[in-house]
């Protein structure tokens, strides 16, 4: 029997050489990743003209690091914000709620359109301060404001959020967003009506300031606002200090609230619009001092007139608010 010719043409072939083993994993690794790829959530389906008004006076993006006094209420936002307030969360009525003059928190249901009429969903926006949907809530007095954060309700698009109103009358409702598809901030208002009485002011009504240094004390602790230049003047950038102290001289528990040490709100008196600044001192594992604990912001505010300013800090794990009251000179 000739073995030379089966060596040569014929018998059992060659075994599968190793490279060629490791190209065919890779190319079933590869299309593995396509074919997950292809059932992921493709996120955000809106796009940056989803977000355009046409014409004058309309609101355009924010600026993070040029913190502006935004027009809301006179200008025309991108997006429209609609509420519906299904009453007390504690399953009295709003008209039960408002005939006993009681305060009970209160329930609604938001929804935000862009311009071209798309329901905005949580996959649309990004987190910004650890939330996606931040609602700025004041009412016509400015003596009563709060920060709450809508969660996604059962209907895709819809948005439910409670507060408890301290006062009666057209509560302001701000909202503040940043979309996915543009990366910048975008505002919308809308308003709420509250029957019934005030109740208690809890020693935060906001006080007209004067002087070098605001402050307002309460509970052993000290809230200063230093300006760094008096008057404060419309059109002109403004650095503010913001410090906390305790009168019997301990260690201030300062901890984060959204992701910053402390946020400042500024609210004009017809509301028709808001500033939300944030700290420059924004490294979360670098504190500040913890005995006087010091933070600095800026803002420019453009018109004159009488302005509230509202403090937002985490004491101990306590949330506080604490209003400054002040005037804009020309």
């Amino acid at each position: 029997m000739n073995t030379d010719g089966a060596k040569r043409g014929g018998g059992t072939p060659p075994p599968f050489s190793e490279q060629g083993w490791q190209i065919g994993w890779i190319t079933a690794g590869a299309l593995a990743v396509f074919l997950l790829m292809r059932f992921l959530p493709t996120g955000t389906n809106l796009n940056h003209m989803d977000f355009r008004v046409s014409g004058r006076n309309s609101i355009d993006f924010c600026d993070p690091l040029n913190p502006q006094f935004i027009p809301v209420v006179d200008v025309r936002s991108p997006v429209a914000m609609a509420i519906a307030m299904t009453g007390a969360s504690t399953g009295m009525s709003m008209s039960e709620s408002e005939s006993t003059g009681t305060r009970r928190g209160m329930s609604g249901v938001l929804t935000l359109k862009t311009a071209s009429g798309k329901l905005i969903a949580p996959e649309d926006l990004l987190v910004v301060h650890t939330r996606k949907l931040h609602l700025l809530i004041v009412d016509p007095s400015l003596e009563d404001y709060q920060h709450v954060h809508p969660v996604p309700g059962k209907i895709p698009g819809e948005w439910t959020f409670g507060f408890t109103p301290r006062r009666g009358g057209v509560y302001r409702v701000f909202a503040d967003f940043t979309p996915v598809a543009t990366g910048r901030g975008l505002y919308a208002n809308a308003d709420v009506a509250v029957g019934g009485a005030a109740v208690e002011d809890r020693g935060v009504k906001p006080l007209l300031q004067s002087g070098a240094t605001w402050s307002v004390e309460r509970e052993g602790v000290r809230f200063s606002l230093e300006p760094g230049a008096q008057p404060v003047r419309a059109g002109r950038t403004t650095d503010l200090k913001f410090a906390v102290t305790r009168a019997d001289g301990a260690r201030v528990a300062l901890e984060p609230v959204m992701g910053a040490f402390a946020h400042l709100v500024a609210f004009d008196e017809a509301r028709r619009g808001f500033a939300h600044l944030h700290p420059m001192e924004s490294d979360l594992l670098a504190p500040p001092d913890a005995v006087r604990p010091v933070l600095s912001f800026k803002i420019t505010i453009p018109k004159a007139g009488r302005y509230v300013i509202w403090a937002q800090v985490d004491l101990g794990g306590r949330e506080t608010f604490v209003p400054f009251g002040f005037d804009v000179a020309p």
